[in-house]
Parts: C-alpha cells; structure tokens; sequence
C-alpha cells in the first residue's frame, strides 16, 4: 500500500476536491479585500448549483443532450446519427448539466490538462475516426443496427429473443434454440468499445512495465520505512503507527470464505464454483499495480469488466450467473480497493492516522453496503417499471443504464459465451487484436520520449487514456466528452494560464461545490418529486432525450424497424 500512497508522485488526484473542502471548512482563512474567502465562494456555488439543477432535474430534462443538427434536419437517418448527442456522433451537441458532464467522466476540472488532451484524442480516435470508418464499410453487418447503443440484436436487426436462447428451468444457454435462430449481434460503438477496452488493458500492462517497472523493483530492495522518506507529508505521517499487514489478512479470509459460501451453498445457484472466486481475488490481485498508478498519476484507469466476463466465459460457459458473480469478485472488487486506496491518500494529505483511516474505512463499508441494500430494495419495491426506459413515463430519471449494460454483458459473455463471440467461431473474432495493438502502442512512445528528452510533451503521452475513453462509449455518450472537455479546456487551461491565482485558489472548490449542489437537489428531487410519481412538467423538453429518433434506425437497405423508415 506504501507504493502508491506514500509515494509523491502518486498525488491521486480524485482526492483534492475534497481535502480542498475539508480545508475550505476547518482551517481559518486571512480575510482579504480583493478576494472573496474560499468558504464564501464554495457556499456561493454551492446555492447557485442547487437552484440551477431544478432546470435539467425538473423542468428540461432536455438540456442535458441539445443536438442542434438533429432539430435542423429532422427526416435524415444521417444527419440525425451524425448529430444525436445520445445514439450518434454528436456533432453539434453540447449538454448543460454539471450531472451529466461528470456523470461518466468525474469532474474535468480536477484533471490536469495533458490527461484532458490524452483523453479527447482518444474520444476523437475512437468517435470520428474508428466508429464511422467501421460502420460506413458495413463492419459487422454494422448498418443493421443503431450507430450508438448498448442493446443486443439478431441478424434481422431486431432485438434478441432471450427465450429462445435460455432454458428458464435451469437458467443455462440452449444450443438447439440458438442454432435455429440467429447469431448476438452489436452496434458498431459498442463493439469498437470493447475492442478499445480490450486495448487499454494491454497498453495499461506495458505502460506500468516501462514508466513504472524499475520503480517497483527499487521498492522490493528498499526497506519499508525509506519509501517515500523524502517527502514532507511522509516526514510528518512518520509519527503514527502504520498498519499492520494481519489487519488486512484477518479481513480478508473470512470475506473469502463468505464469498464461497455464497457461491456454493443455496444449491449452487449463482452457479460460481469456489475456484472461481479465488481466481477472481487473484485477478484483483494481478491488477492492482497497474490500474493504481494509473488512477493515483491520470485520475483514469480501464474497465476490467468484459475481460472478466470472457475469462469466466471461458471457464464456465453457458451460466450467466457465474459470470454475473465472476464480475463482481473481481472487477468491482478491484475498483473498491482502488477507492479505498485514494481513501487511504486523501488520510494521508490530511495527515489523519493510517490505523483510524482503516478503522473508519471498515465501519464505513459496512454502514455503506448495508444502507445500498435497503435503498436499492426500497427503490425496485416502490418505482414501477424500473429500468424499462419503454415503459416509463415521460422525463423519468430510472433508465438504468449500467444495470442495462451489465445485464447485457452477462448474457454476452456468460449465457452465448465468448467461443460464440470472439474465439474461435466468434463474429467479433478481430477484437481480439486490439489487445496486441494496445500492449505495443506504448513502446514506441517510450523510446521515442527517451530518445528526445527534450520534448516533454512525448512524456505526456498516456497512452492506457487514448484507449480508455472510447471503452466507456456506450452507456457514456458524445455529449459527455464534449461537454467535459469544453469545461476542462476553460478552467484548466485558459484560466490556468491567465488567471492562474484565482486558478489556484478556487479551481478545485468550485469542482466540488457543484458536485455537493448536484448531488443535494437530486436527493431532495427524488425524495419529493420522482419517488412520488412526479416526473417534471409535460412537454417537449421534459424528456429524458436529444431528440433525435432517427438515430437509432438501421440504413442497411430493405432492413424494417417500427418507426424506422425503410433505407432503399
């Protein structure tokens, strides 16, 4: 744990809104003539971002996702896929909701601004080079089906019939159902995604190799006490206790153990065998160091979700719940651990004692999952037709995307399996390639930043990002990018460069005071307005949508959808 907390070049900048906060709130301010204090301007956001969110939380929901190019032309499949800021590329589009900027992307104005640029050229890359390229040339009988979107489809272009495909008795794939019906099809984006996603795994490997490799080896010679021993924050944390690693251990095992029982006992019905869930801790295990020093230097790390699931897939195809629970040892299980690392940091700036951090940290968890399981029931108990956007009335915010897009992952590579979708008689065989491609982007990158050490901006080249932004398309959508990417273009670069003392002053306070101003009317929101069937007022900009119907319609000729026109 020292590695990535004590280490100064492991500042995790996630943490800094917040130990800006705590600061802002406890330590005592001079009072200057020229500037407001920093209390005063956090309260002052902080209001402003409340009343603000009754607009896109209440009365339009609608800008969130403005696509000018879809209200100019309104009968073009085209135009409309080129400018829906949902289901197309987004040309055009801009949001104006602080929620849906940072939904998917986290606060841009707490990222430094080459990670900003890394992350944009990869949307570009992935948005406006890779996606129209594969979609225009048919990749994948691509024109079958949307541009954008998380869904799942037949070779007809409709949605999949799960029924035909799933014994209800057992909950396992049927083969004969599958063979006389059709192959899972995707939309080109995310398909592309995955491939991306499969990439910044592969550049994340090399990149921790190359820019982190000998640090790693230094540590293992290094006595404990030394790491980071130059450090001021580390000179002044010397004077606590640190935590012994049987802390960790006797948490640890008996999780373990839980987590077995779970699996095997009930009669088996998540279908996870144990050996599954060891794997699935030493799969945490495996990635921890790269994802760490990425998210502790960039703020950013990839999704291990889909490797998870086609390894799983491999091991147990045919059950969907064990790639379900397979998912969720590991790949959640490692974004909780990264999470309580920058816990451990934010501990660590705030100079409060590691063994109280801990302490806090597990009486926090248990309050915390406790509270998500009563919420969560209550929430599917009371709200009809929860995650069925079809079904729900107009402006309703329970869409569920990431449940969307988990369930569908789970009947990808858990009921199909990936031998049916990558390889070896897989339509998306050639997505594999873009893990090769993504372990050797790094390298030459490196060599070059070696081979010119005067050219810092080769350095700044974070390759792992490239990739990353595009394996978050979908559920994340165009709008997102751009909208976040106009914020931290703003704030953290043209402020920063002219106004660098306000920058330094009021950038991060102002991040999370409009998280916290957000955060509070959407509580007040759902508790007052949406959990009593309350869902904003009726009219056109009350829904939860860019306007843009025809993004969604197929142009492969002949190819039928309801309320689709017929490409010819």
């Amino acid at each position: 744990m020292k590695f990535f907390v004590n280490r100064p070049e492991m500042w995790w900048p996630e943490v800094l809104p917040n130990v800006t906060l705590f600061r802002t709130i406890h330590e005592k301010e001079e009072i200057s003539k020229t500037w407001i204090s920093r209390r005063q301007f956090f309260f002052l956001v902080f209001v402003t971002s409340f009343s603000y969110y009754t607009i896109p939380s209440y009365f339009f929901p609608s800008i969130s996702t403005l696509s000018f190019v879809c209200w100019i032309w309104k009968r073009s499949i085209t135009a409309q896929q080129l400018g829906s800021s949902i289901h197309g590329l987004g040309i055009g589009s801009i949001g104006l909701d602080w929620s849906a900027i940072t939904g998917f992307t986290g606060s841009p104005i707490m990222f430094p601004f080459f990670v900003i640029v890394n992350t944009m050229v990869g949307f570009i890359l992935f948005m406006y080079i890779v996606v129209p390229f594969a979609y225009w040339t048919n990749s994948f009988k691509a024109k079958k089906f949307p541009i954008v979107s998380i869904g799942m489809y037949d070779v007809y272009g409709d949605k999949y019939n799960m029924s035909r495909i799933l014994d209800e008795s057992n909950f396992q794939f049927k083969q004969e159902g599958y063979e006389n019906y059709s192959d899972l099809y995707l939309s080109i984006t995310r398909a592309c995604s995955i491939g991306f996603g499969f990439a910044s795994i592969g550049a994340s490997l090399t990149d921790i190799v190359l820019s982190h490799g000998r640090s790693f080896w230094d540590q293992l010679n290094q006595p404990k006490e030394d790491i980071g021993s130059g450090d001021v924050h580390v000179q002044m944390m010397s004077k606590y206790k640190s935590i012994p690693t049987w802390w960790f251990v006797v948490l640890l095992l008996p999780m373990m153990g839980l987590s077995v029982f779970a699996c095997e006992g009930f009669g088996n019905e998540l279908q996870l065998p144990y050996w599954g869930v060891i794997l699935a801790f030493l799969l945490v295990v495996l990635f921890i160091p790269p994802l760490a020093s990425l998210r502790a230097t960039v703020a950013q790390e990839p999704f291990t979700e889909v490797f998870a699931h086609i390894l799983i897939g491999y091991l147990c195809p045919g059950r969907p719940l064990a790639n379900m629970a397979f998912e969720l040892y590991s790949s959640r299980t490692l974004e909780y651990t990264l999470g309580n690392l920058a816990y451990f940091k934010f501990g660590f700036y705030m100079k409060i004692p590691p063994r109280d951090m801990f302490v806090a940290l597990v009486i926090g968890s248990l309050i915390a999952t406790t509270s998500d399981f009563a919420i969560t029931w209550w929430i599917f108990s009371s709200v009809e037709n929860i995650c069925h956007p079809e079904l729900l009335p107009r402006g309703s915010m329970w869409t569920c995307p990431n449940v969307s897009l988990m369930y569908n992952n789970m009947v990808i590579w858990g009921l199909i399996g990936p031998s049916r979708m990558l390889y070896p008689r897989g339509v998306y065989t050639k997505l594999i390639y873009f893990f090769l491609i993504g372990a050797i982007t790094p390298i030459p990158v490196w060599i070059l930043a070696r081979a010119f050490p005067r050219k810092k901006w080769i350095k700044l080249i974070v390759v792992p990002a490239l990739f990353m932004a595009g394996s978050r398309i979908p559920p994340a959508s165009a709008v997102n990018f751009i909208s976040w990417f106009i914020i931290g273009f703003v704030f953290n670069y043209l402020v920063f460069r002219r106004r660098k003392e306000w920058w330094a002053k009021y950038s991060l306070i102002l991040s999370v005071a409009l998280d916290t101003g957000v955060a509070a009317m959407a509580f007040l929101a759902t508790l007052a307005l949406q959990m009593q069937g309350i869902n904003g007022v009726n009219w056109w900009g009350s829904a939860v949508s860019d306007h843009c119907p025809l993004a969604t319609c197929p142009t492969e000729p002949g190819v039928q959808v309801k309320g689709c026109p017929v490409s010819r």
